[in-house]
């Protein structure tokens, strides 16, 4: 069923309700757009938005000083996050590591760490980063509460202020626009965007916005190619996802995103970790999708990337992938029988934020139109089954 509502995708999403509280269940769409379909739609235009108000933003500029100044007092940089904010804060780190390097700090530690097991075990020096897209995140805010309790500067990325992430943090860059729908995607995208900005301003550099927004809009022109991988992914029994590099975070939120909106069972793996052992639990009902865009080392991850496409297409494994357009043609169409979707380059932007924005909207629409032929619905993450409804109150209880 196909239904058309008003919505443009250029204008501002809202932010939190003033006094802050968490997001409600989104309404039930019952067939396309779906929120995320609209999501999806509206990321460009955001991203200019966010991109060109973060230039601005004295936030931003007091988040990138005290990284320089954790970092030239030789203590380490630690993003953290839950579920899609997890893999954000994966990004915001590659994208971070990659700005203090190109500063020529080159003595710099900036790594992710998952805010459970942070909040249990609260680092003894440096600076805690929290990534949360409504700020509500219980383990996340926990992770701050036991960084600031153990004497370390915090900061978040996170849409407001206001919010409770808020209050654990001394420094607050806002994100200001809430996703729509549960299976987040403006949520992975913001602190992507937020970390970018943030790099910009360590390196000095004059970024790229323009090409940012282009990358995205390119990124989600494709709905054929995700149609087409999405049929011969829909029946398979379980999916794998398979990236090295900058694209590690793009892959792991694909299995999330596949996971929530399609129901479809899913894991990640290493590039190399997926020669290792794994190829043993695999067959012809088997889907597998290799993410490749990253630009450092490439030739290294195009040769081992070749071999893991060897050995699905020996075994007979259902295989597409998203991949930049300058190895597209390095890979026998063979090689991924289930199809293609195609990232530019974008070599004005630096390589890390050029393979984790490239991959946004391919791993979003990829996971949409795989909701759309399983016949699920993308945005209440199956909350509309009281089963899962209550399980999921279980699990936040």
């Amino acid at each position: 069923m196909t239904t058309e509502r008003d919505f443009d995708p250029a204008a501002r999403l809202a932010g939190p309700p003033d006094p802050w509280d968490s997001a409600p269940m989104p309404t039930a769409r019952g067939g396309v757009p779906y929120h995320m379909t609209e999501m999806i739609a509206a990321e460009p235009a955001l991203a200019r938005r966010m991109l060109e108000r973060l230039a601005d933003d004295s936030a931003v500029r007091t988040l990138a000083d005290a990284i320089r100044a954790t970092i030239t007092a030789h203590e380490p940089v630690i993003v953290t996050g839950c579920g899609t904010s997890e893999h954000g804060a994966l990004a915001a780190a590659a994208i971070l590591g990659e700005a203090v390097h190109e500063a020529g700090l080159s003595t710099a530690i900036v790594i992710s760490e998952q805010a459970f097991e942070l909040s249990l075990a609260p680092p003894a020096s440096g600076l805690v980063i929290g990534v949360s897209h409504d700020g509500g995140t219980a383990a996340t805010n926990a992770a701050l509460a036991a960084a600031r309790a153990a004497g370390r500067p915090t900061a978040a990325l996170t849409v407001s202020r206001r919010s409770p992430i808020g209050a654990q943090a001394g420094i607050v860059v806002e994100t200001a626009e809430l996703d729509h729908g549960w299976c987040h995607t403006i949520g992975y995208l913001s602190p992507i965007l937020a970390a970018t900005a943030v790099g910009a301003v360590i390196t000095g550099q004059r970024l790229a916005i323009a090409r940012a927004q282009h990358l995205l809009a390119d990124g989600a022109r494709d709905t054929a190619a995700a149609e087409a991988i999405a049929a011969r992914l829909a029946e398979a029994s379980q999916l794998i996802v398979i990236a090295s590099g900058a694209d590690r975070p793009t892959g792991r939120e694909l299995v999330l995103k596949v996971e929530e909106a399609a129901w479809l069972p899913s894991a990640y793996r290493d590039l190399e970790t997926f020669l290792h052992g794994h190829l043993p639990a695999t067959d012809q009902t088997t889907g597998l999708v290799l993410v490749l865009t990253d630009r450092a080392h490439r030739a290294e991850r195009v040769a081992r990337a070749r071999q893991a496409l060897e050995a699905a297409r020996i075994i007979g494994l259902r295989t597409a992938a998203i991949m930049a357009s300058e190895v597209d043609a390095e890979f026998d169409e063979s090689l991924t029988p289930a199809g293609r979707l195609i990232v530019g380059e974008a070599p004005e932007l630096p390589d890390a934020v050029a393979a984790l924005v490239g991959g946004v909207a391919p791993l979003q629409l990829l996971t949409e139109r795989l909701a759309r032929a399983r016949g699920t619905d993308p945005d209440l993450i199956r909350r509309e089954d009281p089963v899962y409804l209550a399980a999921a109150a279980a699990a936040e209880d």
